[in-house]
């Protein structure tokens, strides 16, 4: 059977299978012995024979059983013990997950708790630094009080001390003149409202009770309030509208004064206001060579001098070939001219005669006239020549057209016209003077900045928002029932306070700029002393919606009504955060409401973050009205009360078409008439613009102008082809199709495609000329005619000359028509790029290249070109001079520069520009870039780093110019500025007196750059508690400022004002009329604004005189005359002559009008006024008395306006010694004051001190200390202009601007 060894083979492995965790594992060496062998040996004695043996046979099968049997039963023992070991090992296996798995909840327990833990530290930190923040604000707070509470002890208690004294002593003294029969105290003689009233003593004014206001102006009172200040002439046009929409305006204001002068928009034409100079030049071909020099010549020099001064330049003219095609250019192109100009030599054709027709001898506008004539001996003028200077000779009555008569040869002859269209544009059109251009001495743009301080100003911002309230005045919007909603906002506007802001809501398209226009406009003329604030929003990616530039310029424009400039930061962040602190401190001191409009708020980059003060409790005579689409309102701002524009009626859609076809002299069927009807019922077919559009678009399909080559349109065919279109943008690409098709060739139609390509790809558009150069196979009077067109069908518009679009759904119709949804903007950019980098390469950098090349670059994303522009010294500071300083950190900060590397690169750059100055002018350019250089890095609080550039600009100017040229005061300014951020202040007073003495020596003392200087170091002696030397100063300074009325923006309202009274002599030389009676009155007025009293006394003297001879002597025109003649004789201290006038004035009134009008009440409350000053206190008496009755019939007895009445009656009875009538007087006035306005207002303090005069003229000395202890803490209270940086309960803490820009978008807006 064989032995247990031979059951193993070598080097098997044999295991103990009953361990249940199994054996080790043992090796058993054993000798193994072949079956085969054995067998062999069992057979070996003799050959096999069958059945021989069987017990040989059977044992071997046996021994195979056997080995069977212990062969199974070793698999089985083998097979258990390893299903035991599988169990065991899922056994173990199922303890391993259930331990994975309370591992895997430990570890995420822990993660959460790790996540918890880190979100608390960061609360914690936060928490830390705002505690710590509240804890420096609250240590700083208690200083101050600290310091203030005891500077208040201290002069209290002396102040208490003194009365005291004063009291014994002006007992005995009281007694003694009494019993000699003096009187107590005189006649004030006051030149204002404001009267006061002193206690003396044998003839010594008294200390303790100087300054004590008895009168005062009228209070800020109601939006109604018709009763104002005298601030000058009257201006009214009619009896309704009472005081006029230029009433009473200063001619200190000069804000006001263009304001008001620009309100009526039909007297102002376009090219008052437009931003460039159109020269319409007619000629005939006998002048070409003329013209042809001209053009080449001297074209190039008139575009450089009026863009360095940031106005485009413009050639229009026609030639003869196609002169009659362009009819209707023509005329609007005239109309739009700024100046026109006549070539004229023998002989002339018909359109010639019609171009002269409408602009030399119609000239509604007053355009200045050139008119060029070539004579020859051996010529004679042609008939029709000579009739046409006939009827131009005969229409210029004033002499206004400047002829130029010429004999030589043509280029001297372009010479000519050059040189007097050089003047015109200078002294006329810019309002420079005759200032020299082109001299380095002629300080026009020194001048232009140093009216404005260190207050950095963008004209061409100021020129877009006037374009854009202009515009949307002139539009006709009768007919879109607008009244309904005016007539909301007036109640609206009128609720008590406080009143959170306002919501104007609607759709694209549904008139909401237009109502606000029109609402701004009626508001105006009805409340002139209202302070209006508005900024219209354009496109999302041009300046106009940035929200830095929208806050710098409404807290500027703040500021100016105040002649209080100084102060304000050109920081983004503090300008965002300081603007509610302005708006709180001076809404205090405005005798009147503060409404501020903001059109489009939705579309300002990030809105809510950055208006946040919108939701702080406004100052009580504060508005703010804000307009948004339905769409993209906040969601916070939804539960401001809202105003929402339904949509057009039937009736009004049925009026806004007749208009339309009326305007073209087409007539609509009744049929057709009700297919509009049915058409524009659903919301999106019944809003205004796409009412409007449709009908422009069915009349001009319409029309005769539409029958060309190409195409032929009925009526009715058009009205289905627009019918078809369910919303305004399917309209609008519809009618970017029909203008394409008008087109005569495939040439025209890629460069209108690409003229709106180009401004949908631009920051804030192109301009006309912009426009010829990059097409310069583009002649003029096409673009006119494409311009046209694309104007009269709402797509895009001229303004502050650049090509825009109309509306938002205008820009996307192209990008969706011609960009394929924006895909296409990169070609486009590019083209632009390449274009401002040309210029930039031939050194012309004007506010287009530095406002286009930067943002362009930065849209495709090249930084490398970004920081090479930005490196162009001029660039920059043309950026910066003009304001827009959180741009020029953007473009930094996205080319990856902090403000530290920033200035290092700057100056490098500066350095290796001076390498290349070596002329005069070239180092005069230099001193400028170093000052500009240093304000900035002073404005990005770099003191440190500012010093060295400003030294070095002041260096520059010493050597080069003179040690007293006004340039150096400005580097002194400057210098003295970083001096005030150190807190040296020792070194800033005196740079600042150095800098106050050469603008002295320079200017003389009252120009506006000494009163720049005045309000440098009135703030440096605020800074010092030198109150008494800082208020000195700062009256000084306003004084100025109010007398040279210069600030930044007010030489462009005094060259609309001094042009438009240009305008107004010509419409005054026809025959005697109402009319021209009214023109006159407006025009001394205008003279009046301009400080020309003597041309002010002859126009309204003709107008008084004219108006007796029409109206008759007592008409109600010739009382306003006499009231302006009397204002006019009052400035001069006629006044004899005044009081002689005001009297015959009111005597009209008295007759003409109701007993409780408020122009009667004017002229007595100003007629008092002058019999006050001349002492004549019994005459005055009844006047206040009666003004009085008329205030409280007219506003209520709870009114201020009649609180600052009975405070000017009860003024009177003082200065005639009746103090028991004046006492319940003042009484009345200051319960009046305390329940309108406040028992902190000023006028309650004012109020209070006319009391304690009183009071201590009764012998009530306690009561007297007591009045006046409250009337001085209110007074201290109150927040001062110089100012600082106090903080305000209005103002939204912690706010802060985030200078980093957002990413450029290749394929979106930025």
């Amino acid at each position: 059977m064989g032995t247990a060894s031979s059951l193993v083979s070598p080097g098997e492995v044999i295991e103990d299978g009953y361990g249940g965790e199994g054996g080790e594992a043992c090796e058993i060496p054993v000798e193994v012995k072949p079956k085969a062998r054995l067998l062999r040996s069992s057979f070996r004695r003799g050959p096999r024979v069958i059945g021989a043996s069987f017990k040989s046979t059977g044992s071997v099968d046996l021994e195979y059983a056997a080995e069977y049997e212990r062969l199974r039963k070793e698999y089985e023992i083998f097979r258990v013990s390893k299903n035991n070991e599988i169990s065991s090992m899922q056994k173990k296996e199922a303890k391993l997950d259930e331990e994975n798995k309370r591992l895997r909840a430990e570890l995420q327990a822990l993660q959460k708790t790790y996540q918890k833990i880190l979100r608390e530290k960061e609360s914690a930190l936060e928490a830390k630094y705002q505690a710590m923040e509240r804890a420096a604000t609250f240590e700083h707070d208690r200083d101050k009080v600290k310091r203030q509470f005891k500077i208040f002890r201290e002069t209290k208690e002396k102040e208490i001390q003194d009365l005291l004294r004063a009291k014994r002593d002006l007992e005995a003294k009281m007694q003694q003149l009494q019993s000699q029969g003096i009187q107590v105290y005189g006649l004030n003689d006051s030149d204002s409202d404001d009267n006061q009233t002193t206690v003396t003593a044998a003839g010594t004014q008294c200390e303790y009770w100087t300054g004590g206001v008895l009168g005062s102006e009228p209070s800020m009172g109601s939006m109604m309030q018709l009763q104002q200040t005298f601030r000058g002439p009257e201006f009214a046009h009619s009896l309704i509208d009472v005081e006029g929409p230029f009433a009473n305006v200063s001619r200190d204001d000069w804000d006001a004064a263009v304001a008001t002068l620009l309100q009526v928009s039909p007297h102002v034409p376009q090219a008052l206001w437009s931003n460039t100079v159109r020269c319409y030049l007619i000629f005939t071909q006998e002048t070409k060579a003329e013209l042809d020099i001209f053009n080449k010549k001297y074209s190039p020099v008139l575009r450089k001098m009026c863009e360095g001064l940031g106005h485009f330049y413009l050639n229009v003219y026609f030639s003869e070939e196609s002169a009659a095609s362009y009819t209707v250019e023509r005329k609007q192109e005239i109309e739009r001219s700024s100046v026109c100009v006549l070539l004229l030599k023998s002989t002339v054709t018909s359109s010639v005669v019609e171009d002269c027709e409408e602009a030399f001898v119609k000239n509604p506008d007053a355009h200045p006239l050139v008119l060029y004539l070539r004579t020859e001996e051996d010529h004679n003028l042609a008939g029709p020549t000579r009739q046409l200077l006939e009827r131009i000779n005969a229409a210029d009555k004033a002499a206004k057209v400047k002829v130029v008569d010429h004999s030589g040869s043509a280029d001297d002859g372009a010479g000519l016209i050059f040189a007097h269209l050089d003047k015109i544009i200078k002294q006329e059109l810019l309002g420079l003077e005759g200032a020299d251009v082109d001299s380095k001495d002629s300080g026009i743009e020194e001048g232009r900045e140093e009216d404005s301080g260190d207050v950095l100003w963008d004209l061409h911002d100021e020129q877009e928002q006037i374009e854009s309230y202009q515009q949307a005045c002139s539009s006709t919007a009768s007919q879109l029932g607008f009244q309904k909603y005016i007539d909301r906002l007036n109640d609206m506007i009128a609720a008590p306070p406080p009143t959170p802001p306002l919501l104007v809501s609607g759709g694209p398209g549904s008139g909401k700029s237009l109502l606000l226009s029109k609402w701004i406009e009626l508001q105006q003329k009805q409340s002139p002393n209202t302070l209006f604030l508005y900024h219209f929003v354009g496109c999302p990616l041009s300046a106009s919606s940035e929200p830095v530039l929208i806050i710098k310029r409404l807290t500027v424009k703040l500021l100016q009504h105040f002649w209080s400039i100084s102060g304000l930061s050109m920081e983004p962040s503090k300008i965002l955060e300081e603007f509610p602190r302005w708006l709180e401190r001076l809404s205090s001191r405005h005798q009147g409401n503060i409404i501020i409009i903001i059109d489009s708020i939705d579309q300002i980059q990030q809105a809510e973050r950055h208006m946040k003060w919108l939701i702080d409790p406004l100052p009580v005579n504060v508005r703010v009205v804000v307009s948004v689409s339905v769409e993209t309102c906040p969601q916070a701002w939804r539960l401001w009360p809202t105003l929402h524009l339904d949509p057009l009626s039937p009736r009004e859609v049925r009026s806004v078409v007749s208009a339309e076809f009326q305007s073209m002299d087409l007539k609509l069927t009744k049929d057709q008439e009700k297919k509009l009807e049915r058409h524009c019922r659903s919301a999106s077919t019944c809003n205004p613009l796409y009412v409007t559009l449709l009908a422009r678009m069915i009349t001009r399909l319409a029309s005769a102008r539409m029958i060309t080559s190409r195409t032929c349109w009925s009526q009715e065919k058009s009205m289905e082809q627009c019918l078809q279109c369910q919303d305004t943008m399917s309209l609008y690409r519809l009618a970017l199709k029909i203008i394409l098709n008008s087109l005569n060739t495939d040439k025209e139609q890629r460069i209108m495609r690409e003229i709106l390509c180009l401004v949908c790809a631009s920051h804030n558009g192109v301009s006309e000329s912009e426009v010829l150069d990059l097409f310069p196979e583009l002649e003029l009077p096409v673009l006119s005619s494409m311009l046209y067109c694309l104007n009269r069908l709402c797509i895009v518009t001229l303004r502050c000359g650049l090509i825009r679009f109309q509306h938002l759904q205008a820009c996307e119709a192209v990008r969706l028509q011609f960009l394929g949804g924006g895909s296409s903007f990169t070609a486009y950019r590019e083209k632009l790029i390449y274009y401002f980098s040309q210029q930039l390469s031939q050194d012309r950098v004007t506010w287009r290249v530095a406002d286009e090349l930067p943002w362009l670059l930065q849209q495709q994303e090249d930084k490398i070109k970004l920081q090479r522009s930005l490196l162009n010294l001029f660039v920059s500071q043309n950026l910066y001079k003009r304001g827009h300083f959180s741009e020029l950190l953007i473009y930094w900060q996205y080319v990856g520069k902090d403000k530290s590397s920033m200035a290092t690169e700057y100056f490098d750059s500066l350095k290796h520009y001076e390498k290349s100055c070596e002329s005069e002018d070239s180092m005069t350019k230099l001193a400028d870039l170093y000052e500009t250089l240093g304000r900035f890095l002073k404005d990005l609080g770099l003191p440190s780093q500012a010093v060295a550039p400003l030294q070095r600009s002041l260096e520059i100017r010493e050597t080069a110019l003179d040690p007293d040229h006004p340039s150096v005061a400005r580097s002194l300014h400057q210098l003295a500025g970083v001096y005030v951020q150190w807190k040296k202040y020792g070194n800033a007073e005196q740079l600042y007196k150095q800098a106050l003495e050469i603008s002295e020596n320079a200017y003389g003392a009252e120009h506006a750059s000494v009163a720049r200087e005045l309000e440098s170091l009135a703030m440096l002696y605020q800074k010092q508690n030198k109150y008494e030397q800082a208020e000195k100063l700062r009256k000084r300074s306003v004084k100025i400022r109010q007398k040279t009325a210069r600030q930044k923006g007010h030489m462009y309202g005094f060259t609309l004002l001094r042009r438009r009274a240009l305008q107004l002599e010509e419409l005054t030389l026809g025959k005697d009329s109402a009319d021209c009676a009214k023109t006159l009155n407006e025009l001394g007025v205008l003279y009046y604004l301009q400080n020309n009293l003597d041309a002010a006394k002859v126009f309204l003297t003709r107008s008084l005189e004219m108006r007796q001879r029409v109206l008759g002597p007592d008409h109600p025109d010739c009382a306003q005359s006499l009231n302006n003649l009397a204002a006019l004789h009052t400035e001069r201290r006629e006044y004899e002559t005044a009081e002689d006038m005001y009297e015959r004035a009111l005597d009209i009134r008295k007759k003409a009008l109701s007993p409780d009008h408020p122009s009667l009440a004017y002229t007595l409350k100003h007629l008092a006024m002058l019999y006050k000053r001349r002492g004549k206190l019994d005459k005055a008496m009844p006047l206040y008395e009666l003004s009085l009755e008329i205030r409280e019939k007219s506003f209520g007895p709870k009114h201020p306006s009649v609180a600052t009445a009975l405070v000017n009656l009860a003024v009177i009875y003082c200065q005639l010694k009746k103090h028991s009538d004046a006492l319940p007087l003042y009484e009345r006035a200051l319960k009046v004051y305390e329940d309108s306005l406040g028992r902190s207002h000023p006028r309650v303090g004012e109020t209070l001190k006319n009391l304690a005069v009183l009071s201590y003229e009764e012998g009530d000395f306690e009561k007297a200390a007591e009045l006046y202890k409250r009337a001085m803490e209110i007074k201290e209270a109150e927040p001062s202009l110089v100012c600082g940086n106090a903080p305000s309960r209005h103002s939204s803490s912690g706010d802060t601007v985030s200078l980093r820009g957002p990413a450029p978008l290749p394929h979106a807006p930025r």
